[in-house]
């Protein structure tokens, strides 16, 4: 194919996935934001099956083949409740591609002492790619049980990362100085290794959401300067995109916790010398229920609000939910799902399990917009969440999570919190909502609990 239609339609990718960005700003063009992506990816990919001057047809078929089969297996395999272990992985599989597919053009004209902007997006990508396979490889141990979602820590943790940063930087110069020394770009690939790993093991399972984001931004980045290193114009543009829209999200996430970037990677929620002990917290006041007595507040309620929490993920319980919210219109309640932008595991996490449940999203209703109306609600149904309500980091201000956005459910006329036990979420502290006058505490799994509950609306 002529260079010239190359760069047309890798000019055609690049619009439609500028556009399809666009398209998932809103819920009732995502779809279609979504659709427009995929075609801009595969026009690119023809795109490039059709240019003879970068690979035979034989590697890129076995290679699509290949993947293609890898990505069906995963998708059919993963259930919905897992998707945060699957983003982290899919991030991780463009930082290795990024790290394994500029090593090779680098080690194709290492001894012809290659240009230094050559060498420079080299050493780039193969830093910002490794530390993303493996922060990824770790995200992904930590979310799916393999690790402890604990925050791993030893004695001079900070001390070594800088270390390791230092050494990558060392050599990437090394590696543009003597850019015909092959080894040296592996060598940069495994102290980056270290570093992922180092990096991620001291972040708890609480701030995972702001983690994945991040890592898809690095994702991006290193794929943008792979783009460099072969000198394709739409892989620079979409691992820009990815980049940017990737430290956006990493920015609003950090806003919705009310924490800085650089306390997420360095520090951890730790509870502070001033935090109220759980007996000073629920001594005697906590007020338990069954699902007859919840199923009699419900009952007579005209507006009943869910907040569904990473609880509701682990008990999959997302259906049962649905058919809770179904049973409560037929009688005559108006049913809303209030989400937090951090809730669950990944940004998004309630949206994607709810919309799987068959949800309507215009049911799904924002923090900032759900807030200012919980006053007028009859029932908060508290579904897992923990942290995200906890009133005392909009009360306390000796709280060590003083200041993070909360969802006012307290405000409601009447809140119910399903939930196994009194034990803390990540944070490590007592919520005093659980204690509230105003608050039923229904101890079970949230699955069973909310089943147990359709049953006992049936009866009444």
């Amino acid at each position: 194919m002529p260079l010239q239609w190359i760069n047309l339609g890798y000019l055609g990718a690049a619009v439609l996935f500028i556009v399809g960005l666009m398209g998932l700003t809103h819920a009732r063009t995502a779809v279609r934001g979504n659709l427009l992506g995929a075609l801009g990816m595969l026009l690119a990919v023809a795109v490039t099956l059709l240019d003879r001057r970068i690979v035979g047809f034989t590697t890129i078929v076995a290679g699509v083949v290949i993947g293609g089969a890898v990505g069906v297996v995963l998708a059919r395999r993963t259930a919905m409740t897992a998707m945060p272990q699957l983003v982290a992985l899919l991030n991780g599989f463009g930082g290795i591609a990024s790290v394994l597919v500029a090593g090779a053009a680098y080690m194709a004209v290492a001894r012809a002492h290659p240009p230094v902007p050559f060498t420079v997006a080299t050493a780039a990508s193969g830093l910002i790619g490794a530390v993303t396979f493996w922060g990824s490889l770790v995200a992904f141990g930590k979310l799916q049980g393999i690790i402890t979602e604990k925050a791993v820590t030893f004695r001079g943790q900070l001390a070594w990362n800088a270390l390791l940063f230092f050494d990558c930087l060392v050599v990437s110069v090394y590696l543009v100085i003597v850019p015909h020394v092959e080894a040296s770009y592996w060598v940069l690939a495994g102290i980056a290794s270290l570093l992922g790993v180092s990096l991620v093991l001291p972040i708890g399972g609480a701030d995972m959401p702001v983690v994945i984001a991040l890592l898809n931004s690095y994702s991006g980045l290193a794929a943008a300067a792979t783009g460099f290193v072969l000198g394709n114009d739409v892989l620079i543009i979409a691992g820009s995109l990815v980049g940017a829209s990737g430290i956006i999200l990493t920015r609003i996430m950090c806003r919705a916790m009310n924490r800085s970037l650089t306390n997420v990677l360095f520090g951890r929620f730790t509870p502070g010398a001033q935090a109220l002990a759980a007996d000073d917290v629920y001594g005697g006041r906590v007020k338990s229920a069954g699902p007859e007595e919840v199923a009699m507040v419900l009952d007579g309620a005209r507006r009943v609000v869910i907040v569904p929490g990473y609880g509701m993920a682990v008990a999959q319980a997302q259906h049962a939910v649905r058919d809770l919210a179904s049973a409560l219109e037929r009688r005559g309640a108006t049913v809303e799902f209030a989400i937090h932008p951090v809730a669950g595991r990944m940004p998004g996490h309630m949206n994607v399990l709810l919309a799987e449940a068959d949800v309507p999203y215009d049911k799904l209703i924002e923090m900032d917009a759900i807030n200012p109306q919980m006053a007028t609600v009859d029932v908060a149904l508290v579904i897992g969440a923990n942290d995200t309500v906890n009133v005392s980091a909009r009360d306390d201000p000796h709280s060590p999570i003083t200041g993070m956005p909360i969802i006012d459910v307290d405000r409601a006329h009447t809140v119910v919190v399903i939930k196994r036990s009194l034990s803390p979420g990540f944070a490590g502290i007592p919520n005093p909502l659980f204690a509230a006058d105003n608050t039923l505490m229904y101890f079970a799994d949230g699955k069973k609990a909310v089943m147990d509950l359709i049953a006992a609306l049936k009866e009444l």
